[in-house]
């Protein structure tokens, strides 16, 4: 018996989707068969770990599997799984909308291009909606183990807007999805390339994948060209998990394909890392590094993050990356299969487990390892990943202080030498190319590459070639307030402090210096007495050599960047007075010296601190008044 089926929407964003899936030139559409399969495991892995604690759930069809048949007549392709299947609250969940944060940033993404844009659904966890490329129908019959039998449900959509539900009677445990193929898609129903598609994108799927089995022509038939299909089944896909089979076995292809299969991926990994170790402790590790950042935001996430799947003896456990990896390798997938921890194993025991402390540490390590290698063998390669995921791996020089050194050396920023912010130099570059006498690696902070690199702070430094590093990412100054040295030199930044420009420099430019300050004494009292309520101090800079004037900071006070983005995240910040540095040999400040005029004087020397604050990227409390110093200057010149 069924129910009268009931109608309803889709959600307002799936039926976007939809409409992108259904009318877009796909360049692998064979890839649904890959996403509804994934889709069958993921199934059966729930169930097997629910008849842990439940035997019951299993016991009517102990067999995990998934199988796959046709209808050439009816133009349909069946997709079965007896795995946990769903109540109808889940399938309205699903099925009926994308219960994901970043939907609605993929139908942002879209670039109108069809073919590029249909590649970005799977990357947003609604591979089920490939089907509708090939199909103008689907169908799905789904009971969850453990349900009554007269709950089963039926769930059907045309994908023009809108679906049906209603209920069923006497559905076996698990999951239906038959394909109504169209016209244009029959090459589906052929048993020679369903076996292909399996093999290429699921064979390492470790439950049976099976097919009826040919026996080839029934001899009554053979006139009429028709194949006689046995009720037998046919094991397609090796059945196995690919971590467990020896790494001899195993070609590049396997791990890809197992990639696309845990990630949802399209994209091929950067690199993998294969491992098993024996010991007091035995467990298996294939960790991935993807070679794109994914459009979801989720993946950015700190929490509920997902990934790195936990399995105990070939049983799934859960997604674990929280407990197997610190936060900043968040962007990592692949598997953990332990010998030893207990298969009743929860998230409170994860947390406290000291076989997962040695296990997260011992993945930590590898991954970083795998990097390091990227790193020294392919620049070209390694500068990909770094401009997908250098900020996030930035997070763990704060973090992960046992592996401080290790990321120090992955690190990578924009420096002086470079044309370009792509163009980035390591540590061990930039200590490469340190000047004689140099002791510092000299860094600033900024809000863009153009303020850095243009910033009058760093003129002298460059004025005598030496290097400074461009940071201007928002989680740079966040960072390296715990990076404080590396090799054996600290990092400065030109914005601080003194940065010793004399070890540096000439002998006769140390005295030229020195005469310069004396004579500019009365200079700067004068504007001590000017700028008294808006600087700590006045002072001649040897910093600058072609700006009039430039904003410094104590040793040890918060950088001016940090200021700005912390006012900028609703945070109090405690005013802090600058430095103002005055080049003495710029026109600006020796017209400022002997100016009589009380009134011009005064606004020249304004003018002098609020072009430094504009320079290092500050905002002006009053931006009208500077504007018309400004402008009385500039007529002034005219006259």
């Amino acid at each position: 018996m069924t129910t009268t089926p009931e109608t309803h929407k889709f959600q307002a964003e799936v039926q976007q989707v939809l409409q992108l899936v259904i009318h877009s030139l796909y360049s692998h559409k064979e890839i649904f068969l890959r996403e509804l399969i994934s889709n069958a495991s993921d199934a059966c892995d729930k169930l097997r770990f629910a008849a842990i604690g439940n035997p019951a759930l299993s016991q009517d069809d102990a067999e995990l599997r998934i199988e796959i048949s046709f209808d050439k007549e009816a133009h349909t392709l069946s997709i079965r799984d007896n795995g946990i299947g769903m109540s109808r609250d889940e399938v309205i969940e699903n099925i009926g909308t994308i219960a994901r944060s970043g939907t609605r940033r993929f139908l942002e993404q879209l670039s109108g291009d069809q073919r590029k844009d249909a590649q970005l659904i799977g990357q947003f966890g609604v591979g089920f909606y490939s089907a509708f490329i090939v199909a103008d129908k689907i169908t799905l019959t789904t009971r969850r183990a453990g349900d009554a039998a007269d709950s089963g449900v039926r769930w059907e959509s045309t994908g023009t807007g809108e679906y049906t539900l209603e209920t069923l009677e006497s559905v076996a445990r698990g999951t239906t999805v038959v394909l109504h193929l169209k016209d244009e898609e029959l090459e589906f129903l052929q048993p020679w390339r369903l076996r292909e598609l399996i093999s290429k994108y699921s064979d390492h799927i470790g439950f049976p994948i099976r097919m009826p089995k040919e026996i080839g022509h029934d001899e009554t038939e053979a006139n009429e060209g028709e194949e006689k299909l046995a009720l037998e089944w046919d094991t397609v896909n090796h059945a196995s998990a690919l971590w467990t089979r020896p790494k001899s076995e195993l070609k590049d292809e396997d791990y890809q394909a197992f990639y696309k299969h845990i990630s949802h991926d399209f994209n091929d990994p950067l690199a993998w890392a294969h491992n098993r170790v024996e010991g007091n402790q035995s467990y298996t590790s294939l960790l991935f590094v993807p070679s794109k950042a994914p459009m979801d935001a989720m993946w950015s996430g700190r929490e509920e993050r997902k990934g790195l799947k936990l399995y105990i003896r070939r049983v799934f456990i859960m997604d674990a990356s929280e407990q197997l990896l610190p936060a900043y390798l968040r962007f990592v997938s692949g598997v953990i299969d332990s010998d030893d921890l207990p298969l009743n194993v929860s998230r409170e025991i994860l947390q406290q487990n000291k076989l997962v402390a040695q296990i997260k540490s011992g993945a930590s390590k590898r991954v970083l390892d795998l990097l390091e290698k990227i790193s020294n063998d392919d620049k070209d390669k390694y500068q990909g990943f770094w401009n997908e995921f250098g900020n996030v791996l930035k997070e763990g020089v704060a973090e992960d202080f046992a592996n401080k050194d290790k990321l120090a050396k992955l690190l990578r920023f924009a420096s002086t030498s470079s044309e370009d912010k792509a163009q980035t130099v390591s540590l061990d570059d930039y200590i490469g190319r340190m000047k004689p006498g140099q002791e510092a690696i000299y860094y600033i902070t900024a809000d863009s590459w153009l303020a850095a690199r243009n910033s009058p702070q760093l003129e002298a430094l460059k004025a005598r070639g030496v290097e400074v590093l461009l940071l201007v990412d928002r989680i740079d100054e966040w960072m390296i307030g715990y990076l404080n040295e590396y090799a054996g030199k600290k990092l400065k930044s030109v914005a601080k402090g003194d940065i010793e420009i004399d070890k540096l420099a000439d002998a006769g430019d140390s005295e030229k210096r020195k005469e310069a300050e004396k004579a500019a004494e009365g200079l700067l009292g004068k504007l001590k007495t000017l700028l008294a309520d808006k600087v700590r101090d006045v002072r001649v800079s040897h910093r600058l050599t072609e700006s009039p004037s430039c904003l410094v900071l104590d040793e040890h006070d918060m950088a001016a960047h940090m200021q700005r983005l912390l006012k900028q995240a609703g945070h109090d910040v405690p005013s802090q007075q600058p430095i103002l540095e005055i080049n003495p040999g710029h026109p600006l400040v020796q017209r400022l010296e002997t100016e009589t005029n009380e009134a011009r004087a005064n606004d020249l020397g304004l003018l002098l601190l609020e072009q430094a604050q504009l320079a290092e990227g500050g905002q002006l409390d009053d931006p009208a008044a500077y504007v018309r110093r400004v402008n009385a200057l500039l007529l002034e010149g005219l006259k």
